[in-house]
C-alpha cells in the first residue's frame, strides 16, 4: 500500500524539489556577484530549508540532537556516514552557523540548477574520484579554506552511500590531509539514520513516512592526537550512533 501510495507523491516531491532549485539558481548568482559570500550563503541556506521542507511530502520528519555540542569560533571536520543524497541539504540546512562545506564528485559540478553552481562557487571542492592526483591538491585546498575562515568541511570517508544503512568501512586518505593541513580543527562525528530509506526502491517511488536523526557526537580537537588514534575514534563514534 506505502508503495502504490508513494508513486504520485514522489512525482509531487520531485515538482516541488526542482522548482525549488529553479527559483534558488538566479537568487543565488545575484545574491553572490552583487551582495557577496555572506548573501551567498544565506540564500543557499534558505534553499536547502526549503528542500528539507519538500520532503515533508513524503511524510519525512527530522530529528537533530546536539546541535548544541558543535564547536563555534574554529575550524570544524564533520564527518558522517553517508545514505542517500537526502543526507546533505539537513546537514546545510541545521548546522548552517557553521558553514557546511562539500568535498563532492566532479560530476555534480554541472548541469544541477543551484546545486552545481554552489559547489563551484561556495567554497565547496569538485574531485575526481578517479584521479587522485587531482583529488588530494583539492581536498588540501577546503582544508586550508577552513582553517583560514573557520569554517567547517563535510566528509563521507565511507566513499559511497550504503544502501541498506549499514555503514561501509571508513577510508582514511581524505580525513588524513583535512588534519593535516587544518591543524586547528575540530573532529565533529555525525551519525545518520534511515536517509536510505528514502531511496529503498530506488529514486522511484520514494519511501514515505521516515524519521531522519542526525546526532552530532562529541567533538575534539585534533592538535597532538596521532592521526591513526584521530581516525579510530572519529569512525567509533559515527558507528555506535547508527542504528539498523
Amino acid at each position: 500500500m506505502e508503495k502504490i501510495l508513494s508513486y504520485p507523491l514522489s512525482i509531487l516531491f520531485y515538482l516541488a524539489f526542482l522548482i525549488m532549485l529553479l527559483i534558488f539558481h538566479p537568487i543565488q548568482w545575484i545574491c553572490l556577484n552583487v551582495f557577496g559570500y555572506q548573501a551567498h550563503k544565506k540564500s543557499v541556506d534558505l534553499l536547502n530549508g526549503c528542500l528539507v521542507r519538500t520532503t515533508h511530502i513524503l511524510g519525512t520528519t527530522y530529528d537533530i540532537q546536539h546541535l548544541d555540542r558543535l564547536p563555534q569560533g574554529a575550524p570544524l571536520i564533520l564527518v558522517a556516514n553517508h545514505q542517500s543524497m537526502y543526507d546533505i541539504p539537513p546537514i546545510i540546512w541545521f548546522m548552517r552557523k557553521v558553514h557546511p562545506k562539500f568535498i563532492s564528485k566532479k560530476e555534480l559540478g554541472k548541469g544541477i540548477p543551484s546545486v552545481s553552481y554552489n559547489l563551484r562557487h561556495g567554497g565547496s571542492v569538485l574531485i575526481d574520484r578517479k584521479d587522485p592526483k587531482q583529488a588530494l591538491p583539492a581536498i588540501k585546498q577546503i582544508a586550508e579554506y577552513i582553517e583560514k575562515h573557520k569554517r567547517s568541511a563535510v566528509i563521507f570517508p565511507e566513499g559511497t552511500r550504503s544502501k541498506t544503512g549499514e555503514p561501509k568501512r571508513f577510508s582514511e586518505n581524505g580525513l588524513k590531509i583535512l588534519c593535516k593541513y587544518a591543524p586547528s580543527a575540530y573532529i565533529v562525528p555525525i551519525s545518520i539514520n534511515n536517509s536510505w530509506k528514502l531511496v529503498r526502491y530506488g529514486q522511484f517511488p520514494l519511501g514515505l513516512g521516515n524519521r531522519l536523526t542526525f546526532t552530532v557526537q562529541e567533538p575534539f580537537a585534533i592538535k597532538d592526537i596521532p592521526f591513526a588514534e584521530v581516525m579510530e575514534r572519529t569512525e567509533n563514534a559515527v558507528v555506535q550512533g547508527i542504528k539498523n
